[in-house]
């Protein structure tokens, strides 16, 4: 099932409780291929440097091992949670962590200079998110940040992505920044009226997006979603293989559980 062409990936859906709900960030890729004006969330692929071993000391409560067995792995499942939160960082200036001291960053406002500065070094590979965590003392927030789900490209792609899918809580202080090269829109919206809006034909989306999205109308805020999902193992989100086969000249897509996606 797996192979080794999959290039692992993780994208995360940032998630706020609202007046109006639960809301979900969606960004606007810009024009450059493959993912050229489509709306989805932040995220990218897993980098050398996530695996570094020295991330531990930075996260308090999830280490290697337990990430890998929730993600079902040998190894390396922590890298998953810190390319969300590298991810985060540099695509919307959102950054999942706190002061060792328990204290919330400021990012938008007594922090925020000094962030910036990094963010804008760590978009140039100036430095990692090991060097900031150490400069400023950080723990990252891992326990904000829960998997989702598990899909794999169709076998048609060229390039193929082993996604992981994450939710992760809002920070306090902190204001999303689109990067304005890879992103040109951010916005906020209830993932009902996000749907709505892929349906519609308002809001272009790729059918992962809206299934994900779909999982989170089982909830009635992020909080409730959250401490859901950090319950679930791997057993619980098992990988998601779409299929696309032409049939009659056109065609056609099946997920697991559909039927004829065996047949194929």
């Amino acid at each position: 099932f797996m192979n080794n062409n999959l290039i692992p990936a993780a994208t995360v859906l940032v998630l706020r409780d609202s007046d109006d709900g639960m809301e979900v960030l969606m960004v606007k890729r810009s024009k450059r291929p493959p993912f050229e004006n489509l709306y989805v969330f932040p995220g990218g692929k897993i980098d050398k440097e996530d695996h570094f071993d020295d991330y531990q000391k930075y996260c308090n409560v999830l280490n290697n091992k337990i990430a890998s067995e929730k993600l079902g792995l040998d190894s390396g499942g922590l890298s998953y949670w810190i390319a969300c939160i590298r991810e985060c960082f540099e695509e919307i200036g959102i950054l999942l962590a706190k002061k060792q001291s328990g204290e919330f960053l400021d990012l938008d406002g007594a922090d925020k200079e000094r962030f910036d500065s990094y963010r804008d070094k760590l978009i140039k590979n100036e430095i990692n998110l090991l060097d900031i965590c150490s400069k400023e003392d950080l723990m990252l927030s891992t326990n904000n940040i829960a998997p989702l789900s598990h899909w794999i490209t169709p076998n048609i792609e060229a390039k193929r992505f082993d996604t992981r899918f994450f939710i992760a809580y809002l920070p306090k202080n902190q204001t999303v920044q689109h990067d304005g090269q890879e992103l040109t829109q951010s916005l906020w919206i209830n993932p009902a009226a996000a749907i709505e809006k892929a349906f519609s034909g308002e809001l272009q989306m790729i059918m992962p997006t809206i299934k994900n999205l779909q999982t989170c109308l089982d909830f009635s805020s992020a909080k409730d979603m959250l401490n859901h999902q950090k319950k679930l193992n791997n057993d619980d989100i098992p990988p998601i293989l779409p299929k696309f086969f032409k049939e009659n000249g056109n065609w056609v897509g099946l997920l697991p559980g559909d039927e004829g996606y065996e047949d194929h």
